[in-house]
């Protein structure tokens, strides 16, 4: 059978009770009796990778948070919660059937890298997954599971860069999410106000988005964060408590374990479903989104909006880090965009490309300018009145946009928009000879919900703004130079 259960659960766990009857529990039992650097040996031994989209090694991760620990504050655990990448609603699928795993795992996290808090970090848009968290840390509050970690949630905005994990901390200081220089095993989030750091040492910024420089001084006060998404944490409670060897009976050898996936798109329903890390990328469209719609094919699947676009010709490659990247794509968070045959790529290139363009903060000129650029004439050659020198200005910005970048997102532009043109250049042909029908660039927004199989997209995004607004008149303005100095929100 293709579907399995490790991690996402069949049907809800409605208590911590229950929980620990299905066996919850174990894991941090078992941690509290383990040395630290023994923890994190079992999850270097597991083979364990961050399912947040790098793929990166989350026993090397913690081991690196754990070297870089302050000598004078406490590291911090955050749980990434910040789910934004269209077509993908996994970890808020985790959220709803099982909190509790989730929570053990950021505590064994805790223990292991010498954390004294432990930050949950969602949306407030998330009000049906915080009221989940919520009730979930007060139970395990009271039961002690706690004991010697403060657990908070925080509640931020819907901006996708708000999963970008420097600007999750930036935004959890209180500032807005923009990407910092600096590592998070560097510099975490702060136990100390900015005020404070300043004046320790000698006025040089530590806080917010001008980090360019740090001193040794100032690194013993910013003590590092660790940083993992919902899915990793789901994982590591039975690593310990059954050991690596378990966790390695399923996946591949460099991949182990499952991946809860999400399909949406050109299929028969949509939803989220975990799978073997290996099942083919057609097994995982047929099982959790029932295959394509009757009488059509598949022509592309998208990997998010992160990496390459693969052909329908290629639905047999294994699902994993190493399969994906092996055909000139990647896994990212799991989240499957699937076209049939009916779909025009150029819309979808349009879309990607309004999405980041949109999205992007501004505090590297050419991801905003070249981003926006790309998406307004991607939406000329939609309509069917763009010309060839319109094509040649599409190829000279995806190379220009990545230039300075501090974070992912402009890649991204190369990345998905660069492939559709290379893999479909007949439709964009086809639209320049106006012998492709006039269509508008596609909705590539957030998903709000998956809703008896029908995916729920976020049709706000239709009307954001590049300075992240929704005013009737654009500003004019990026977010980076008309945010800092107001208000956000969700400071404290």
């Amino acid at each position: 059978m293709t579907l399995v259960h490790r991690v996402l659960h069949p049907s809800p766990i409605t208590s911590l009770a229950e929980y620990v009857e299905r066996g919850g529990g174990k894991g941090i039992e078992t941690a509290s009796r383990l040395r630290p650097q023994r923890i994190i040996a079992l999850v270097r031994a597991s083979g364990l990778r961050g399912r947040g989209g790098a793929g990166y090694s989350t026993g090397r991760k913690w081991q690196t948070v754990a070297r870089n620990r302050s000598p004078v504050e406490p590291s911090t655990v955050v749980v990434n919660g910040a789910e934004g990448e269209p077509g993908t609603f996994k970890d808020r699928t985790i959220l709803r059937t099982n909190p509790y795993q989730v929570i053990e795992g950021a505590l064994i996290a805790a223990r292991a890298v010498g954390a004294d808090l432990l930050i949950i970090a969602l949306k407030r848009s998330f009000e049906r997954e915080v009221a989940r968290v919520r009730a979930a840390v007060d139970e395990i509050t009271a039961a002690g599971w706690s004991r010697g970690i403060q657990i908070e949630i925080f509640e931020g905005p819907d901006e996708y860069l708000y999963g970008e994990e420097s600007a999750l901390l930036e935004t959890i200081e209180g500032g807005y999410p923009f990407p910092r220089v600096s590592a998070t095993f560097r510099r975490g989030v702060f136990k100390l106000s900015v005020e404070e750091a300043e004046a320790e040492h000698d006025g040089i910024r530590i806080g917010s988005s001008e980090v360019h420089r740090t001193t040794s001084a100032a690194a013993a006060h910013v003590a590092p964060a660790l940083v993992n998404n919902i899915e990793t944490m789901a994982n590591i409670p039975r690593i310990v408590a059954r050991g690596p060897s378990w966790f390695r009976t399923v996946g591949t050898k460099r991949a182990p374990g499952t991946l809860v996936c999400t399909v949406t798109g050109s299929t028969r329903v949509q939803g989220v479903g975990e799978v073997r890390i290996g099942t083919s990328l057609r097994e995982v469209i047929e099982a959790i989104g029932g295959g394509p719609r009757p009488g059509r094919r598949v022509k592309a699947v998208m990997s998010g909006v992160a990496n390459p676009v693969i052909p329908g010709s290629l639905l047999d490659t294994p699902v994993s880090y190493e399969g994906l990247a092996g055909i000139g794509s990647g896994l990212g968070s799991s989240g499957f965009l699937v076209f049939d045959d009916t779909v025009d790529m150029v819309a979808v290139a349009a879309g990607i490309a309004r999405f980041l363009g949109i999205e992007s903060c501004g505090q590297c000129v050419p991801c905003k300018q070249d981003g926006l650029v790309l998406a307004d004439i991607l939406a000329k050659v939609c309509r069917s009145e763009a010309t060839d020198h319109d094509l040649a200005m599409i190829r000279r910005r995806l190379v220009t946009v990545t230039d300075r970048s501090r974070c992912y997102l402009a890649t991204q532009q190369q990345n998905a928009v660069g492939s559709i043109i290379e893999r479909f250049p007949e439709e964009f042909a086809a639209h320049v000879a106006r012998t492709a029908p006039p269509t508008e660039p596609m909705l590539v927004a957030e998903l709000v919900d998956i809703v008896d199989g029908v995916a729920v997209l976020d049709e706000r995004h239709r009307h954001k703004l590049p300075d992240w607004s929704y005013d009737a008149v654009y500003s004019g303005k990026v977010p980076a130079e008309s945010l800092p100095g107001t208000p956000a929100p969700w400071r404290t």
